[in-house]
């Protein structure tokens, strides 16, 4: 077999033949990612809490709060600033609100520009893949007759193929729609990505594009993040062989110019922030489960990857599309495991390991890709399974067994039937439905293949939970019962003194209660009638029992640790 192929000492494992680079249809990539992306972004309640403190903060730079207007140099909620010094975000959110139309409610109007940013996070990781696998040495070993993959059609294929990889990724699906600066972070990481693997091919377009990422990134809380991969992604792109020494140094110097003006930005706005942390033996079982996870199913493909194109890891420096994913991948992962095993911070991973799954297709063995596809198969058909028969019993009764379960985690939840999330859901399924009997059928060639289903099963169950489960999700995950609750018991009232509250909750309270709330530790502050405090917090408070007198504690409905002290002001 070896004498079919030219030369025989080439170090590429791909072995891909032109049928089996297929395109895979334009219409039906865009639909399946528009179906990934607009679930959770339409009829979704800000939860709880990362995102109603975005919110928050977006609606304050807004001056939608009454009486709480921010520095857009430094936003604000409530008096507190942003422990994670995230500023660019909050003004898209901003911008957002104020540019909205009246009729579009202020939480559905900061969804737009975040959904923005997911669509830019897929077409930036598409496009860094298809560069990435353009070059020579990613290209699949020459036949010796002819008929080897074109190299547009290999990269356009492995292109669909590291998208599926990314929106597989279990981790991706609920940060991905919340409104908060890690989505942000993930999507000015997949730009400069982008740039970087484009540096060689489109010198002026990559550097405006790095241009713009590293700053944005560092504006979205990352400015250590940003510098490490700007730097480090320029120095790895600059040993490319196809290239003079002299462009390659000149790019070098532009970004590193790029990366100093950010360091400088960062400074001046003071968005510097060292959350280095320590990991112990303890931390090991955490990393290891939040990693298998969180980036499941790319890992294992990654790590095939590595396996099959191995003869080229010795010198990764001469071949960008290992070379680069691995140190973004290092850069995000040394991050995590840094800052205490954050999944927002392990989401930044996510575009250079799909990149690296994309390359384990044109190596994978019939038999893995078989077993890929079975596991998909079982695990999201069960997913999806448990997600309608869990609608069902809310809506009948029967099996008994779930309904109760619901009625036990969700005391006071009440669930109605709708249509309109009823059609999608079933729509959805069927589809799935239609897609294993495609992917049963005799479909070998196309290399992206082994990822159809694990993407589109994740897409299903997420548009599942985002249209049966989404009036139960609301109420387990948003802060709109509690509130409603409270504002029960206070009634109608011109503003509210509050004492300890999280941002979280002072963000809740402020958009569903439209209360003005003032902190009473603020100088010169009013006098109102009512007092929330947060019940942990309560011990260190100071609150006067001759001033005010104890209502009601009041507890979120889903969960039994968080709950709301209410005091009324005494009337001497």
């Amino acid at each position: 077999m070896r004498d079919i192929f030219l030369p025989v000492n080439h170090p590429s494992p791909a072995i891909v033949t032109q049928h089996a680079v297929r395109r895979l249809p334009r219409i039906a990539l865009l639909l399946f990612c528009l179906a990934y992306v607009l679930p959770g972004y339409v009829g979704r309640d800000p939860w709880k809490r990362e995102d109603i403190t975005a919110f928050g903060f977006m609606s304050s730079l807004a001056e939608l709060f009454n009486g709480h207007a921010s520095n857009w140099l430094k936003p604000m909620l409530m008096g507190q600033a942003d422990p994670g010094a995230a500023i660019l975000p909050y003004w898209l959110g901003a911008w957002a609100i104020q540019w909205a139309p009246s009729w579009l409610a202020p939480d559905d109007a900061v969804r737009i520009p975040f959904a923005l940013l997911l669509i830019m996070t897929m077409a930036a990781t598409w496009y860094a893949v298809y560069a990435l696998a353009r070059n020579p040495s990613a290209q699949p070993i020459a036949f010796a007759f002819g008929g080897e993959a074109q190299p547009i059609d290999y990269a356009r294929a492995l292109a669909d193929g590291g998208l599926l990889a990314l929106i597989a990724c279990l981790g991706l699906a609920r940060l991905a729609h919340e409104t908060t600066p890690a989505l942000a972070q993930l999507s000015f990481t997949a730009a400069l990505f982008f740039g970087l693997a484009n540096l060689a091919a489109h010198r002026r377009t990559a550097l405006a594009i790095i241009a713009m990422a590293l700053p944005s990134l560092a504006l979205s809380g990352a400015p250590s993040t940003a510098l490490l991969l700007g730097t480090g992604g320029a120095l790895v792109m600059a040993f490319q062989e196809r290239r003079t020494m002299r462009v390659r140094m000149l790019d070098v110097g532009l970004i590193f110019l790029i990366g100093l003006a950010t360091a400088q930005l960062a400074a001046w706005l003071d968005i510097w922030r060292w959350r280095m942390h320590s990991p112990s033996l303890k931390d090991v079982q955490t990393m290891a489960r939040l990693f298998v996870w969180f980036l499941w199913p790319a890992w294992p493909l990654a790590i095939w990857t590595l396996w099959r194109w191995r003869l080229q890891l010795g010198q990764a420096w001469k071949h960008p599309h290992l070379a680069l994913p691995l140190w973004f991948l290092a850069v995000t992962l040394c991050s995590t495991i840094g800052t205490g095993l954050s999944d927002r911070a392990l989401l930044l991973a996510l575009p250079a390991l799909a990149t690296l799954a994309a390359f384990a297709l044109p190596t994978l063995e019939r038999s893995v890709s078989a077993l890929v596809d079975w596991f998909t198969l079982v695990f999201f058909s069960l997913c999806a399974l448990t997600i309608w028969v869990v609608w069902l019993s809310m809506q009948t009764g029967w099996p008994a067994q779930p309904a109760a379960n619901v009625a036990r985690l969700a005391p006071g939840f009440s669930f109605s039937f709708s249509a309109p999330a009823f059609g999608v859901a079933a729509i959805a399924t069927i589809a799935w439905i239609g897609l294993v009997k495609w992917r049963a059928g005799r479909h070998r060639a196309a290399i992206w293949k082994s990822l159809v289903l694990p993407a589109s099963g994740a897409a299903l169950c997420w548009l599942l939970l985002m249209s049966l489960w989404l009036p139960l999700l609301n109420f387990g995950r948003g802060y709109a019962p509690l509130v409603e609750k409270v504002s029960t018991l206070m009634g109608p009232t011109a503003c509210v003194n509050t004492q300890g509250l999280a941002m979280s909750q002072s963000a809740a309270f402020a958009f569903h209660g439209r209360y003005r709330l003032i902190p009473l530790d603020t100088p010169n502050a009013p006098e109102c009638h009512w007092l929330i405090a947060d019940h942990i917090a309560l011990d260190e408070m100071d609150v006067s029992l001759h001033t005010w007198r104890h209502r009601e504690t009041i507890f979120r409905p889903t969960d039994d640790g968080e709950a709301i002290v209410v005091f009324e002001r005494v009337i001497p």
